[in-house]
Formats: C-alpha cells, structure tokens, sequence
C-alpha cells in the first residue's frame, strides 16, 4: 500500500481523501467451444458496489477497452450501476496505473485466455507488489497473478479448482485448469470444498476461490484498505 497517501479531514466539510481502485476485466466472450462466457457479473458488481458506495474512485479497465462481454449464466437484474460500468471501460494500457492503491481482478472464464499472458499487465501486477499495495483476485481472476513472473512463487492463494470446473462440466472448453497452473508456478494453494466460502490473505494478496466467496472477499478488501 502506498504509505504516502495522507488521509486528511477538513473539520469545516468534512471531506476525506478516499481509495484508488483499478478493476481489470477479461474481453474474452467465447470458450475453446464458442460457447458465450465473459466477467462472472457478481465478482465485479458486487466489490463494485462496495468500493462506490464507500466513495471510492473506481477506473475499470481491460486489454482491449470498450464494452466487456458478461458470462450469460452470471447476468441477473441487480446492481445496474455496475452493468453500466461494464459497457465503456478504459483500455488497459492508457491507464496511470501509478495512482491507484488497489487493483481486482474478477473472474469468469476469460482471464485464463487472455489476461494470464499479458505481458503489460505482468509489468503492472510487479509494481503494484513492490510498492506493497493491495492485489486482489476471485475464482478464474487469480490466472491474470500468472502474467508476472515469479509473483505467486511461494506465495499463499486459492482460486476455483479443478473439482469446480468438473462439477460446472466445462473442463474440456479451457485451455488449462488454473488450480494446476498456480501448482506448477510454486503457489502454496488453499483448497476449500465445492461452492463452499474460501478466501485467502496473504499480506497485500487477497484471493478468494469462487463466486460463493465474493461477499466475504469484498470485505477483506474493504477491511485492507481502511486500516493501510
């Protein structure tokens, strides 16, 4: 967390100097079968919500820009200021990444296809890690932590696991199971049950390993972000 951020009040307004918060998002819109996918809707709109509510000043953001495919199976009739979020977002690279104090990832299927090999990206999670500010990420989100090297070496995480992506029987439309992937790269990785809440805080890491979870990773961040 950058530590030279003052928090100062005006005893006339009562104003406060609030959170930065970058979210990046997939544009991937199609598994390896052309079925339709995009953001898990709940893993953005609900932290979404949450860090405007609280006043914070949100940017979000994906390698393309533009309006963000979202996983049919996740849409649902809430949260509209956040599906209004989704339809013009800022391409990644024209982002100032160097003012924001966090930054989320989201899941749904995407990430596994486009935002785990983004080299810009990669560049941007290092920084965001030697500056010791929040990094935080849900369920198929995690894979974009794959595209700085080296950065979840030995490092404590979960995200949705292979029994997961058998229980959703979409294992043959990914290119590769995250849980392995994560394994592979030396992650100490934090299984939890099917569908059951798992979220995992490892200093200025927070992952959480599926939907289920988004509540209770939305508050870790919350609670990270209010006491650094």
């Amino acid at each position: 967390m950058n530590n030279n951020i003052n928090y100062e009040s005006c005893e006339m307004c009562n104003f406060d100097v609030h959170k930065s918060i970058l979210i990046v998002v997939s544009d991937t819109n199609e598994l390896t079968d052309g079925t339709q996918t995009g953001v898990w809707f709940e893993e953005f709109a609900i932290p979404y919500s949450a860090f405007i509510d609280k006043g914070y000043e949100v940017t979000v953001a994906s390698p393309n820009g533009g309006s963000v495919p979202v996983d049919p199976e996740s849409v649902n009739d809430n949260f509209e200021t956040a599906k209004h979020a989704l339809q013009n977002v800022r391409k990644l690279s024209s982002v100032d990444y160097a003012r924001y104090d966090a930054i989320i990832f989201p899941g749904g299927h995407g990430p596994l296809f486009d935002l785990y090999k983004c080299e810009f990206l990669g560049k941007v999670i290092n920084i965001f890690s030697k500056s010791n500010k929040l990094i935080g990420a849900i369920c198929h989100g995690v894979a974009a932590l794959l595209s700085a090297e080296d950065f979840v070496k030995g490092r404590k995480l979960t995200c949705i696991t292979n029994e997961e992506e058998f229980y959703t029987q979409k294992e043959a439309k990914i290119p590769f199971y995250l849980e392995d992937a994560l394994k592979n790269s030396s992650a100490v990785f934090v299984q939890g049950g099917i569908g059951g809440v798992n979220v995992v805080c490892d200093k200025n890491l927070i992952t959480a390993q599926n939907y289920q979870s988004t509540g209770v990773f939305t508050k870790e961040i919350l609670n990270y972000l209010e006491n650094n």
